[in-house]
C-alpha cells in the first residue's frame, strides 16, 4: 500500500519531541458516523493550530490536482491507498498538535461499522472524546454505538460537535433538536456532554474562529472547548510504578533494570516489590551512558541496586509504601474480545500485565454487549468484537491497579493458546489466598436440605430485598425493623448492611464508580446465595447507579425485589446521623452521593417507601408486598408467617 506523503521531521510540531515534557498533555479521540467529517475536522485543526510542516498543505493540494481530485482536508490523514479508493478511514491515526494552553495527542478513529475494533483501540487510549454529528443527518445508529462505547470505556468528558452547520444555514432549531436528542441518549447511561458546539469543519467555522450567521451561539469553539477540558495527572504525579524488566549481575552488583512508568524514585527510597511484598532501600541508581543520577522520573529507563539481598525477578513492580499496587489473584476487567472462540466461564487464559503474566480461569462474564447493534448478549459468554465485564481468577498473583487509580497497571492483554485474544481495563483487583482450581475440577454441591423443607420450617421462600436510596434516607432503619418483624414471626431473615460489609468482605474497595460496582456485585452474589438457601436477605445499600442495581437483579434473578427508600435530600441532610453530609458540604468527602455524586432513582421498583411516614407503616407495607409476591406463605395460625 502506498502512503500519502505526510512525513514528520524531528523539528515538526507533529513529532513527540516537539512538546516539552513539562507541558500538559490531553489525549483526544474523535468518533462519529462514517462521512460525518471526522478526518476533515482533524485536518482543519492541524491547519488552524500550525501543526503542519511548511509547504505540506500546498503539497497535498498539488497531489490532489495531479490525480484530478478536489482537495479535501481529510487527505491529510487518509494515509492508506485503500482509504482514498474507498473514501473511508479504516485505521486510527495519532497526531500531535498544541494550543497556547497545552499539548494534544489527537486520535482519529474510524466510523465504519466494520472497523469498530479500531475505534475501540483508539478510544481506550483517550482522556476525552469529540463525538461528531452531521447537522443534516442528525443522530444516527452508528452515532449511538460510538457514544455507548465511549461510556463502556469509561470516558466522562465528551464534546458533541454538530458538523456541516453551513449546509443548514446555521439553523438554530436544527442545532437545538440534535443537542436535545444526543443529550437525552447520553443521559440514559449517565454520560453528559461537556459542550455541544455548532461546526463547519470544511470552512473552519467554530474550529478556531467563530462563524457568521450563528450569533445565537455563545459557547466556545472546538479548540476553545478542548482547552476547557480537564487533563489527567501527569505520569510523574502518579504513584511510583517500576516494572522490572531484567536483573543483571555486574562485578559485585545486582542491577535491577526497568522503565519508570509513573512517579519518581531517588537514592535512599524504600521500595516494596509486588507481588512478593519484599522491601529494601535504593543504594544507587545506574544509567547508561553517563554518570549515575540521584533521582529519576516517569519515562526514564534506569537500573538500581538495593541495600540488601532480596529476591527480585522480571515482572515484579517496585512502589512506595502504602501506595503500592495490589498483589491480585482476582481481576475484574472490562474486556474487548477479539478471538473467534467465545470467552466464557471456565475458559483458561493467560493475563499479561506490564512485564509480568499469569495463567488463570474465567469465573464470570457479565454485561456482555455487541457493539455492532448494542444488544445485550446475556452473561454467558463474550463473542467476537463484544465488550463485557469479566472476572478472572489467577493461579498466581500479579501486581495490578484499577485503571481509575493508575492506568499503567490498569491495562491487560488476554491470551488464549498463546495468541492475543482480547484486552481491557482493570475495574478492580482483589487479593485472595486461594488459587483457582483447574478447569473441570469445580463442581457445585447442593445442600442436603430441600427448598420445600426450608419453606415448611420458615413459612417463606428465599428473597433478596434490595433497599436503595440516598444516604440517611432510612434504609438501615427499615431493614433492621423488617428483619426483626420477620424473625419474630418465625422466619429466617438476614440483614446485610453496606457499611458493615465494607469493614470486612469489601474492606479492600473504595468509592470510585468501578469499586462501587464491584461492591454491589459481591453483595448481590452473597444475597442470592442466601436466598437460594431459603433466607430473606435484606440488603441496605445506597447503590446509586441504575446499571449496578440492574446487574444485581440479573445475578439474583427472580429472587430480586427492588425497594426504593425515598426521602427528600433536605430531610436526609437534616438527619445526617454519621455527619457525612456536613463533611461533604465542606469538601472533606469526595464522591458523596447526593452532594458531589449523582443518585439515579429507580424507574420501576417493586416497592416505594416514603420514610417521612411512620416506620411501622413501612414495615407493614413490605410485609404485605412479600405476601402478595408469594414469598410469605399463608399462616396456619397467628403465631407463624
Amino acid at each position: 500500500m502506498t502512503a500519502l506523503p505526510l512525513s514528520v521531521s524531528p523539528a515538526s510540531p507533529l513529532s513527540p519531541e516537539a512538546s516539552p515534557a513539562e507541558r500538559e498533555l490531553l489525549r483526544i479521540v474523535i468518533v462519529g458516523h462514517v462521512d460525518h467529517g471526522k478526518s476533515t475536522l482533524v485536518g482543519r485543526i492541524l491547519h488552524e493550530t500550525g501543526a503542519l510542516p511548511d509547504g505540506k498543505l500546498e503539497m497535498i493540494k498539488a497531489v490532489s490536482a495531479r490525480r484530478g481530485m478536489p482537495f479535501e482536508w481529510s487527505f491529510l490523514l487518509d494515509a492508506l491507498q485503500t482509504e482514498r479508493d474507498q473514501g473511508i478511514t479504516v485505521d486510527t491515526t495519532q497526531i500531535r498538535f498544541k494550543t497556547d494552553q497545552r499539548d494534544y495527542l489527537l486520535i482519529d478513529a474510524p466510523g465504519h461499522v466494520e472497523f469498530l475494533r479500531n475505534m475501540i483501540t483508539g478510544a481506550a487510549q483517550a482522556d476525552a472524546a469529540v463525538l461528531l454529528i452531521d447537522a443534516a443527518e442528525g443522530v444516527r445508529e452508528q452515532t449511538r454505538r460510538h457514544a455507548f462505547l465511549l461510556h463502556l470505556l469509561g470516558l466522562r468528558q465528551v464534546i458533541v460537535a454538530v458538523n456541516k452547520m453551513d449546509r443548514v444555514d446555521y439553523d438554530r432549531a436544527v442545532f437545538a433538536k440534535i443537542e436535545a436528542d444526543v443529550a437525552s441518549y447520553l443521559d440514559g447511561f449517565g454520560l453528559h456532554p461537556t459542550f455541544v458546539v455548532p461546526l463547519s469543519a470544511r470552512d473552519g467555522g467554530f474550529v478556531k474562529e467563530r462563524a457568521e450567521g450563528a450569533d445565537w451561539y455563545s459557547g466556545p469553539t472546538i479548540l476553545g472547548a478542548l482547552d476547557k477540558l480537564t487533563a489527567p495527572p501527569g505520569l510523574g504525579d502518579l504513584p511510583l510504578r517500576f516494572p522490572v524488566q531484567a536483573v543483571y549481575k555486574f562485578d559485585e552488583r545486582r542491577i535491577i533494570a526497568g522503565r519508570i512508568e509513573s512517579g519518581r524514585l531517588s537514592v535512599g527510597d524504600e521500595l516494596t516489590f509486588e507481588p512478593s511484598g519484599a522491601t529494601a532501600r535504593i543504594r544507587s541508581l545506574e544509567a547508561w551512558p553517563g554518570p549515575a543520577p540521584l533521582s529519576a522520573g516517569a519515562g526514564q529507563s534506569i537500573g538500581l541496586t538495593l541495600d540488601k539481598d532480596i529476591f527480585v525477578a522480571r515482572g515484579d513492580v517496585a512502589a512506595h509504601g502504602k501506595l503500592r499496587p495490589r498483589a491480585a489473584r482476582r481481576l475484574t476487567a472490562r474486556v474487548f474480545w477479539l478471538a473467534d472462540a467465545e470467552l466464557k466461564i471456565g475458559t483458561p487464559v493467560t493475563v499479561r500485565l506490564a512485564t509480568n503474566s499469569a495463567t488463570g480461569v474465567v469465573r464470570s462474564v457479565a454485561s456482555a454487549v455487541d457493539p455492532a447493534n448494542l444488544t445485550t448478549e446475556g452473561i454467558a459468554a463474550l463473542g467476537r468484537n463484544h465488550v463485557g465485564e469479566v472476572d478472572i481468577a489467577l493461579h498466581r498473583p500479579l501486581a495490578a491497579d484499577a485503571y481509575s487509580i493508575n492506568p499503567i497497571l490498569g491495562r491487560i492483554v488476554i491470551e488464549v493458546d498463546r495468541k492475543i485474544a482480547g484486552g481491557g481495563i482493570v475495574l478492580s483487583a482483589a487479593s485472595e489466598d486461594k488459587s483457582p482450581a483447574p478447569r473441570g475440577e469445580v463442581v457445585a454441591v447442593d445442600s442436603a436440605v430441600r427448598p420445600a423443607d426450608r419453606v415448611a420450617r420458615y413459612r417463606h421462600g428465599g428473597a433478596v430485598l434490595w433497599l436503595t436510596g440516598l444516604p440517611a434516607a432510612g434504609k438501615s432503619t427499615v431493614a433492621r425493623a423488617t428483619e426483626k418483624r420477620l424473625f419474630d414471626l418465625g422466619g429466617a431473615p438476614l440483614f446485610l448492611d453496606g457499611d458493615t460489609l465494607r469493614t470486612g468482605l469489601n474492606g479492600d474497595l473504595g468509592f470510585s464508580p468501578e469499586e462501587r460496582s464491584e461492591n454491589i456485585r459481591r453483595v448481590a452474589e452473597m444475597a442470592t446465595f442466601l436466598a437460594k438457601n431459603g433466607h430473606i436477605a435484606i440488603v441496605a445499600l445506597v447503590s446509586p447507579a441504575r446499571a449496578d442495581r440492574e446487574r444485581a437483579r440479573q445475578i439474583a434473578g427472580a429472587y430480586f425485589h427492588e425497594v426504593h427508600i425515598r426521602a427528600p435530600l433536605e430531610v436526609c441532610e437534616a438527619r445526617d446521623p454519621k455527619g457525612h453530609y456536613a463533611r461533604a458540604r465542606k469538601g472533606e468527602m469526595a464522591n458523596f452521593t447526593g452532594i458531589s455524586a449523582p443518585y439515579e432513582e429507580p424507574e420501576q421498583p417493586e416497592v416505594v417507601l416514603d420514610t417521612t411516614s411512620d416506620l411501622t407503616l413501612c414495615v407493614s407495607v413490605l410485609e404485605t408486598y412479600l405476601s402478595g409476591a408469594g414469598v410469605l406463605s399463608p399462616a396456619d395460625d397467628d403465631a407463624g408467617i
